[in-house]
């Protein structure tokens, strides 16, 4: 499965970026909500920022993945 994502251009960097951005997309969720509907909000932004490890593993197998490659093993 990585050999596949890697291969549609994705790299470790981006995966590690999208995790980031996760985390930074789940505050401003947080953070913007509406007083009408805070409770949604709040859970949105953890479902959100619930993404941030999952693309930070994905950028590990990735970047393990181009080591290999760079190595040729």
């Amino acid at each position: 499965m990585i050999d596949q994502i890697s291969k549609v251009g994705i790299t470790s960097n981006m995966a590690y970026i999208a995790s980031l951005a996760s985390i930074l997309l789940s505050i401003l969720v947080w953070n913007f909500r509406r007083s009408d509907d805070a409770a949604h909000a709040e859970r949105f932004g953890i479902f959100v920022g619930l993404w941030a490890p999952t693309l930070a593993i994905f950028g590990m197998a990735l970047q393990d993945n181009e080591r290999k490659l760079k190595l040729n093993i």
